[in-house]
């Protein structure tokens, strides 16, 4: 989008929140970089240059407005609605892999060589694979500066830089400030001094309009046993880190969601806000959903009574294939209930001061020697559990932020008791693929003979064909019709 000089400039003009995180408006006269929706009067075009990625914007020696803090906005939608291999890397370096493995660790993961790999981000982003990933580690300092009082020589640490040098010529570079400036007007702001030891608390942009009774219910309905509760108007769960574990508190608004963030290492805040974002879906663009499913006369009044809704995610691919399979044909009482003797019998035990929640979900490792005694489903799901389980182990089935999703749906459909159904939730809620439609699913056939669509599986994925690529809001549309407990937030009992 940032390529049409006209419409952006439209949008800068209108000072549009909408297209924030699509691109970057650089000032040449001044030479900051804003977000669109930056309250400053707009500049002249010919000062204007925009770019896809804040990194961009950095590379070509512009620093962040400090008013309309650009590198806080939502993440760009179009890294979720595409399964290439630059929307595939993107979506790995915001969850930290850069800093973990190395760009060869990225280009390996994704089975490019390095030269290929940036050259193609170069392309599409403005930026290679290293300056998308400090831009990151700037934006995750500026968090650690800001919200708690960590000396800086550990946020510079959590925040994945090399030495205090390069944490400070990075902080003056992007947003010409010393660490101490930002912590001073961080507490100017907040009217008091920052007091947070081990958490973390700040605010999830979104795109509005957001609709976070649908993904907040499906999340609380679903909530396994001492891996996730409801509490307080919060939706609760643990993570499971990179370099350890944590605790996340979730409370929606309108227009944002306060996070709270528990970490036994900082240097997880990158992955764990990353995959938070996922969880909730928030960089999805509901407009682009709103006008494409909103021209359906089935559909339109259903997305008009409740525009912005979220898919209900995942932190955790494996996770969310084991709980598919561990649902198939049952209730979501009774999946949680499997789940949660999982969660008792092999995840890490977790602290938590706050509220109820005490294990983590295992991993896979953990699950490779499941006791039958464990798993008091049926002998086949038994065998499709163990099966997956080993897939995943062995590599055989990839499921995580940066996989291809027709080949994960292939690996999934190889496994004995996988069929089409777990496939496409999977890939729905645990890959993020926009346009999955489990056509067989009871619920959404349901809805659909609501609205008098097509009730039959062939009849109703013929129909789905002009919904695409929004094919899974559209599932969750049909969803949000249903009287079920995924549609009530707070839920009923905690009202």
């Amino acid at each position: 989008m940032y390529e049409d000089f006209d419409r952006c400039y439209r949008a800068v003009q209108s000072k549009d929140a909408r297209f924030d995180g699509w691109f970057v408006t650089a000032v040449l006269t001044t030479g900051i970089y804003c977000r669109p929706s930056c309250p400053v009067r707009p500049p002249f075009a010919r000062n204007v240059r925009f770019f896809p990625t804040s990194a961009a914007a950095q590379g070509a020696g512009f620093r962040a407005c400090k008013r309309c803090r650009p590198d806080a906005s939502p993440g760009s939608p179009e890294w979720n609605v595409r399964g290439d291999l630059v929307a595939r890397a993107v979506r790995l370096i915001a969850d930290g892999i850069v800093d973990r493995d190395g760009v060869r660790g990225l280009a390996a993961h994704l089975g490019y060589t390095t030269r290929q790999l940036q050259r193609l981000l170069h392309a599409e982003t403005g930026a290679g694979p290293l300056a998308l990933a400090r831009a990151q580690r700037a934006q995750t300092a500026r968090v650690l500066i800001e919200t708690t009082v960590l000396p800086f020589g550990d946020i510079a640490y959590a925040a994945g830089f090399s030495s205090i040098r390069q944490f400070n010529d990075t902080l003056r570079l992007v947003y010409d400030s010393t660490p101490s400036e930002l912590r001073r007007r961080a507490t100017a702001r907040s009217g008091h001094n920052i007091t947070s030891t081990g958490t973390v608390s700040l605010r999830l942009p979104v795109r509005v309009p957001f609709a976070y009774e649908g993904v907040f219910g499906h999340l609380a309905a679903s909530a396994v046993p001492g891996c996730e509760e409801v509490r307080d108007g919060a939706y609760r769960r643990t993570l499971r880190l990179p370099f350890g574990n944590g605790v996340v508190s979730l409370t929606p608004a309108p227009d944002h969601v306060r996070c709270t963030l528990a970490l036994e290492d900082f240097r997880d805040l990158t992955s764990a806000i990353s995959r938070c974002r996922r969880l909730l879906d928030l960089d999805a663009d509901p407009d682009a959903v709103i006008d494409a499913l909103g021209s359906d006369p089935e559909l339109a009044p259903v997305i008009a009574k409740a525009p912005g809704q979220r898919i209900p995610r995942t932190v955790d691919e494996a996770e969310l294939a084991v709980r598919t399979v561990l649902g198939q044909q049952v209730s979501i009482k009774a999946a949680r209930t499997h789940a949660g003797r999982l969660v008792a019998a092999y995840g890490e035990p977790v602290p938590d001061a706050d509220g109820g929640l005490t294990h983590t979900f295992p991993s896979v490792e953990q699950l490779g020697e499941i006791d039958p005694d464990h798993l008091a489903v049926p002998r086949a799901r038994r065998r499709t559990v163990t099966a997956l389980v080993a897939g995943l182990a062995d590599g055989s089935v990839v499921l995580d932020s940066g996989c291809d999703w027709n080949a994960a749906r292939s690996q999934l459909l190889a496994v004995p008791g996988i069929g089409p159904w777990t496939a496409e939730v999977i890939a729905m809620r645990g890959l993020g693929d926009p346009d999955a439609f489990p056509a067989s699913d009871l619920g959404l056939r349901l809805a659909a003979k609501e609205l008098g669509l097509p009730t039959e599986q062939r009849g109703l994925t013929a129909r789905s064909r002009r919904w695409r690529p929004w094919r899974s809001y559209a599932t969750q549309h049909l969803w949000t019709t249903l009287e079920h407990a995924v549609n009530h937030w707070p839920p009923k009992e905690a009202a």
